[in-house]
């Protein structure tokens, strides 16, 4: 009988320890499905039965957070499952002013906190639950386009700095009443720790002291999971944040998944590009795998370096479920 569970199998990987094999976990969005509770959670649980993975994500679309400040989206078919924004609650300058605390247990927020419920009630009880947060400066971002936050944090920071404690006093509200239901940890989503977007000095003003705040109400979890989005990363600057483990997009930016971690203590998550197990032929992807655990000597989560596609033929994602098994 294997003695390794699903939490000690992620255990050994984020210590450093060797494992009965490579952990997997792969996600993605349920366009339509993430508008509502009941159906989002229905869908992630087929997920989880189907193929077994060593944790579940909460996928739910990115505009949760800023829907009830009058953000308008829809899905138009974009295959990453995606939204498209048809209207941001922050067009000028004054609108900043507007972003005040909202009450979770209403809207869009408490649509969350059912899934999780649901989530939690609907899982294998040995099968880790992580539930996504945006941060404070990546929901500002979706209040606004980054053109726009951009311009209004560098010619008005105290504008943008109030709403971003606004932000944050949501977050926190939510991670306190999610932590309630028994999740283990939250998949912590960052996107603009970007050289080609801010400098450094930006950053950690902006994003990454809001940042140290969300993080530090979840150090009583055990599998917290940072994901840097995007190209072109600050990586050494967020290298050091207090969690288990980060997931990037390894194939498609520096640094590789060997080099990542020689700069963080924890395990890294990823290893095959979205693109390459989108193709027609699983051959890619499963090269890819093979490469991504020889890189970290057992210190992977095996999948992609964001979501998977919704269109990914779902025999490529068997055959890399059945990979980590051989």
């Amino acid at each position: 009988m294997n003695e390794f569970s699903k939490r000690k199998r992620l255990e050994a990987i984020i210590s450093g320890k060797k494992a009965d094999r490579t952990p997997i976990a792969l996600w993605r969005h349920w366009p339509g499905d993430d508008q509502n509770a009941q159906a989002l959670a229905s869908t992630t649980i087929k997920w989880q039965k189907d193929y077994d993975w060593d944790l579940v994500k909460h996928s739910p679309s990115s505009s949760y957070t800023v829907a009830d400040y009058g953000l308008k989206d829809i899905w138009t078919g974009n295959i990453e499952g995606t939204r498209d924004y048809l209207y941001r609650p922050v067009q000028k300058l004054a609108d900043w002013a507007a972003i005040k605390p909202l009450d979770i247990s209403k809207g869009a927020y408490a649509e969350q906190l059912k899934t999780t419920h649901l989530l939690k009630q609907g899982i294998d009880e040995t099968t880790p639950l992580v539930v996504t947060i945006f941060s404070p400066l990546t929901q500002a971002h979706y209040m606004a386009t980054n053109t726009i936050l951009l311009s209004h944090l560098r010619s008005n920071p105290s504008a943008v700095h109030s709403a971003l404690k606004s932000l944050t006093v949501n977050t926190l509200d939510f991670i306190a009443e999610i932590k309630k239901i028994g999740i283990d940890g939250i998949y912590y989503v960052i996107q603009h720790n970007r050289y080609d977007l801010l400098n450094i000095d930006e950053f950690n003003k902006f994003g990454r002291f809001y940042d140290a705040q969300v993080l530090e109400t979840v150090q009583d979890l055990w599998l917290n999971i940072l994901h840097i989005h995007e190209t072109n990363i600050m990586f050494d600057e967020v290298a050091d944040y207090p969690v288990q483990i980060i997931n990037w997009h390894d194939r498609d930016t520096a640094p590789s998944l060997q080099e990542g971690l020689k700069r963080f203590s924890g395990a890294a998550s990823g290893g095959i590009s979205q693109t390459t197990l989108h193709q027609e032929s699983p051959d890619a992807a499963l090269a890819e795998a093979a490469d991504a655990v020889a890189q970290t000597k057992g210190r992977l989560l095996l999948g992609t370096g964001c979501v998977s596609l919704a269109t990914t033929p779902l025999g490529n994602i068997r055959a890399l479920r059945e990979f980590v098994e051989r």
